[in-house]
């Protein structure tokens, strides 16, 4: 069921998707043009849907990556803070995917998807691991100086 409404400016579509089943989506394209504005989509379809998850989780996976290889790349201090963040993120990322998008998804794209975050977790725990132990040893340095 829709109903259109016509002010003096705007004419608008509003449909009723209580019944609908489907994947909701915001679009975030915010150009101005004349025509139909999109509020809010709902994709029924379930191949479209599955290739617009699988397209937003890959997206997602490559900035994961990339900031990975950031941190490993860069040896200027102590990134402890930002691992964490993006420990944190990713573990949110995960409860995501594994509470909205997995009724979406095949269940061979969604394991290796997990299988793909749980490496990228590890990757980022062991750096985190890597950095602590080096802030360890060089405070437990400066002590030695500083005593002697």
């Amino acid at each position: 069921m829709y109903k259109v409404s016509k002010s003096s400016k705007e004419t608008k579509a509003l449909i009723d998707t209580k019944k609908m089943r489907g994947f909701k989506v915001k679009p975030l394209n915010n150009v101005n043009y004349d025509g139909v504005k999109v509020d809010k989509l709902l994709i029924i379809k379930p191949s479209f849907v599955e290739k617009v998850l699988k397209r937003k989780t890959k997206r997602k996976l490559e900035m994961y990556l990339e900031f990975i290889i950031n941190i490993l790349e860069s040896e200027d201090g102590n990134d402890s803070g930002k691992i964490n963040i993006a420990l944190n993120d990713l573990n949110r990322y995960k409860s995501i995917i594994k509470n909205n998008y997995r009724v979406y998804l095949d269940k061979l794209y969604y394991d290796t998807l997990m299988k793909k975050i749980d490496v990228i977790e590890k990757e980022l725990k062991v750096r985190k691991m890597y950095l602590d132990m080096t802030y360890q040893a060089e405070i437990k340095e400066e002590k030695s100086r500083k005593s002697r």
